[in-house]
């Protein structure tokens, strides 16, 4: 299933498709060190070249995917974010994941931009929960999901590190259709 993915403009912020323009912002992003104080195994060039191929790959197949963050008053990509499709614990979901330079941080940009994704989702793809899965001592991402409004659901080990798991709790028009 694909679905068309328009920009989407926040209060302060322009959500757009990442592309391979923003190649050296996606690297300098995922690879500062700052940006990996609660990864366990942060990412190098290669890597982080290999990601956004699949990031790119994605929107291909999907028609969405991960975005440019850029605030409207700068122009300038701030950060990374948005949704994609996961397998976990044998369910499909979509996957809410962000990362912010640290110039970036402090000013709700996280919260912004994933408020406006998760909306989007609920109205487009209404029949794939989204998860956001946090390191359990990154208590500056925790606080974004609590802020979303997210219930966490359960803990594990993921990506390296013991990881909270959080979910919106379905709306009962919405636990009837699954």
């Amino acid at each position: 299933m694909s679905v068309e993915w328009r920009e989407i403009r926040t209060d302060r912020l322009l959500l757009r498709p990442l592309g391979p323009e923003d190649r050296d912002d996606v690297v300098e992003i995922q690879t500062d060190p700052r940006t990996n104080r609660y990864h366990p195994a942060p990412p190098g060039e290669e890597e982080t070249e290999v990601k956004l191929t699949a990031w790119l790959e994605h929107w291909k197949a999907h028609g969405f995917g991960y975005l440019a963050v850029v605030p409207l008053a700068t122009g300038g990509v701030a950060g990374i974010g948005g949704l994609q499709h996961l397998e976990f614990g044998g369910a499909r979901l979509l996957n809410l994941y962000y990362r912010f330079r640290p110039e970036a941080w402090g000013r709700g940009y996280a919260t912004e931009m994933a408020r406006a994704v998760v909306d989007w989702a609920e109205r487009e793809l209404p029949q794939f929960p989204v998860q956001i899965s946090v390191n359990i001592a990154n208590e500056p991402s925790l606080r974004v999901a609590e802020r979303l409004g997210f219930t966490a659901y359960t803990e594990t080990f993921y990506d390296g590190a013991v990881s909270r798991h959080f979910r919106k709790l379905l709306k009962p028009e919405d636990a009837r259709r699954a």
